[in-house]
């Protein structure tokens, strides 16, 4: 009879606040969804937006596609964790599923633009874990819009221009990473959560608890 290998130990913890943030094109949304395909303890803040819903996207799972009107009273009643006003459109993260997420030490993962990434830094620091993706030159970027074939010309060439401002905010981020190559750039975010995941502070009383039975 074989020996059965011994189970890993999981500490009880906090959830975190997983945010990747990139220019249009850098590729956020393809990594995000390949790190909710292969991390099970991995979920989805789903935000809310005004912007119109493409043919690729389903309502409820990528976005809450919502009027304008209902997005200013969910923002000036304080139920938004963030909002932001990008490319002429409203983005905002729901504040109550990603509390009781965190609170059950469920990680919860953002696929949001740096303006939404600078609002929850300032409300959630100690929870908020941010990784900056970079395209590996402009010329990529831009072919990366136009293979995407979502968008008219002139939305491509505003994403384009404001890449720019939106890759000088690369500082205010944790990590960095370069999105040349997919498969490495999903196994240098796999690194990041591995480790932000067995951060002390995070799980201070589960360490406390397990040692204290270790030692006896």
């Amino acid at each position: 009879m074989m020996a059965q290998e011994p189970k890993h130990v999981r500490f009880a913890r906090r959830g975190l606040m997983f945010v990747i943030s990139s220019p249009s094109g850098a590729g956020k949304g393809t990594l995000s969804r390949n790190i909710l395909e292969k991390d099970r303890d991995m979920t989805l803040s789903v935000s809310v937006t005004t912007r119109e819903r493409r043919p690729s996207e389903i309502a409820g799972v990528h976005y809450h596609f919502i009027s304008q009107q209902r997005f200013l009273s969910m923002r000036d009643g304080g139920e938004l964790l963030e909002w932001a006003e990008v490319h002429g459109n409203f983005y905002g993260t729901p504040r109550a599923p990603v509390e009781e997420a965190l609170a059950e030490g469920r990680d919860v993962l953002f696929d949001i633009d740096w303006q939404g990434a600078a609002q929850l830094r300032d409300k959630m620091a100690a929870d908020v874990v941010s990784v900056f993706i970079l395209p590996p030159s402009m010329a990529e970027l831009r072919a990366r819009l136009n293979r995407r074939a979502e968008d008219a010309a002139e939305v491509i060439e505003k994403r384009l221009r404001n890449a720019k401002t939106e890759i000088e905010q690369w500082s205010n981020f944790d990590y960095v990473v370069v999105n040349d190559d997919l498969d490495a750039a999903f196994s240098d975010l796999t690194a990041i959560l591995r480790a932000e995941r067995s951060r002390r502070s995070r799980a201070a009383e589960g360490i406390g608890a397990f040692v204290t039975t270790l030692i006896g």
